[in-house]
């Protein structure tokens, strides 16, 4: 069987690879490509503000005893829940999702406006328990792959729950998805206090392969030809690299793909192969991740557990053809680039199914409520017209009198 690798100036590399690497290895972290926007990424980050903003409000309402919150009540978290605008033009804006009605707070209290979820936002959460339970393989899956990356194979329980958003998991998988697989997870302590941790029981190899391993054998098996498992680098149109760095990734590239599920507690953390490691795990959990993006400082709570050096998230613009660090929000969001045409995922995560049916609803009530709107300025439009009418009418039959 050929090989085939998808090296870059081979003879090159081993002719030079001691100089270049006893030039670059005693600081790689010092190595800085300068940061340029890519707008498109960015508006990918933009296309889901409005649903995610509504994901918190709706949140913060189903999280209340009852699932019902006094108006006056959510409107005192505006700022905690990063609403720039008042409760009542968030629902008018987003119709559909909540019903108002008139209750008391306390039995002989003045009745105020409450929400609680609407019919379409009820029929929405039984449609999340479906595509969840559907997809409840996938999740044990990523779950155990965050194990196995780890260095310890435990990670806090605490932290997983940070995380659960990111990676898809449901609200409470530690409590009723967690306990139905105790050949894969063993949780000990109590979530919440800061002293639980989820513990990988028995290793699956299946899921010891990575991305960019499972690409390289559908490649293979696909052409007959054996390849070598490699990162794709495809800087930005108008990317400037300086001369020293574009050596320094030419030889990078050409070191050995390190796996993620790898021991590599012999590797020093300052190596060019340390370096490809970290990559390589960062690629990952990004391509775990619903939306193939993960903000910045959640990767940072893993810095201990995946070994992450304390200069980290220089790796994204240093990397910048792999990746790409976003400052939309206000918040770094690194991003794999390798997931995204122009500000579109190329390839969606099944479980980002429960965001397509919740725009469903969205739009639904868009729908209903212009479909409101429009029934109510034809009612208005037919009285002034019988209104207009009448008042012929009258004045006929005034003038008629006259005669």
């Amino acid at each position: 069987m050929l090989f085939k690798s998808p090296s870059i100036n081979s003879q090159i590399f081993i002719n030079c690879k001691v100089r270049v690497w006893t030039q670059f290895t005693a600081s790689i972290s010092s190595l800085q490509v300068v940061w340029r926007k890519d707008h498109k990424l960015d508006q990918a980050i933009e296309n889901d503000k409005q649903w995610r903003l509504c994901a918190r409000v709706v949140k913060e309402v189903l999280n209340e005893p009852g699932q019902v919150i006094p108006l006056r009540y959510l409107e005192k978290r505006r700022e905690r829940l990063r609403l720039s605008i008042k409760i009542k033009t968030f629902l008018s804006q987003n119709p559909g999702l909540f019903d108002t009605y008139l209750d008391r707070i306390k039995p002989k209290s003045q009745p105020v406006d409450f929400l609680r979820a609407s019919d379409g936002l009820r029929r929405f959460l039984e449609e999340e328990k479906r595509i969840i339970h559907e997809n409840e393989p996938l999740i044990v899956a990523k779950l155990c792959k965050l194990l196995m990356i780890s260095k310890d194979k435990v990670i806090s329980a605490d932290k997983l729950v940070h995380v659960k958003r990111e990676f898809g998991f449901p609200n409470d998988f530690l409590v009723n998805l967690v306990p139905k697989f105790p050949d894969y997870f063993r949780l000990s302590g109590s979530p919440g206090e800061g002293k639980s941790f989820l513990e990988l029981v028995s290793w699956n190899p299946e899921f010891a392969k990575s991305v960019i391993e499972r690409r390289a054998e559908e490649e293979e098996r696909a052409t007959g030809i054996r390849v070598r498992p490699s990162l794709n680098v495809k800087l930005p149109h108008g990317f400037f690299l300086r001369k020293e760095m574009r050596e320094w990734i030419r030889d990078w590239m050409e070191l050995d793909y390190i796996s993620p599920y790898a021991d590599v507690s012999h590797l020093d953390q300052a190596s060019p192969e340390m370096e490809k490691r970290t990559v390589g795990v960062f690629h990952e959990l990004l391509s775990l991740s619903l939306f193939k993006r993960v903000p910045v400082p959640i990767l940072g709570k893993f810095r201990e557990e995946y070994r992450f050096s304390n200069a980290f998230s220089s790796v994204f613009t240093r990397h910048s053809g792999i990746f790409y660090l976003s400052l939309k929000g206000g918040i770094e969001t690194a991003m794999l680039r390798e997931a995204y045409k122009d500000d579109e995922l190329i390839d969606q995560d099944p479980l980002v199914e429960i965001k397509d049916r919740f725009l469903e609803l969205l739009a639904e009530g868009h729908r209903e409520s212009a479909e409101q709107s429009r029934l109510q300025k034809e009612a208005v439009q037919k009285d002034m017209e019988m209104m207009s009418m009448r008042i012929g009418e009258s004045d006929g039959h005034e003038f008629g009198e006259q005669l």
